[in-house]
């Protein structure tokens, strides 16, 4: 649970900064996508929170 919050806070800061900036791109819309879904924890966050699960233990091993 800890690392969801981190993850809604870290894509709220991260889409602050776009927004402020005006950077729109590829980018902008995965962290958007991202926040959406972190943040509303619809039927889709699930699998989306299993890969960011993944990830996560992925670049703790390394």
């Amino acid at each position: 649970m800890a690392v969801t919050v981190s993850l809604v806070a870290l894509f709220g800061l991260v889409l602050f900064f776009l927004l402020r900036s005006k950077s729109l791109g590829p980018g902008f819309a995965f962290i958007a996508t991202g926040f959406g879904f972190f943040l509303a924890s619809t039927g889709a966050a699930g699998p989306i929170n299993q890969l960011a699960r993944a990830v996560i233990d992925a670049v703790q091993q390394l």
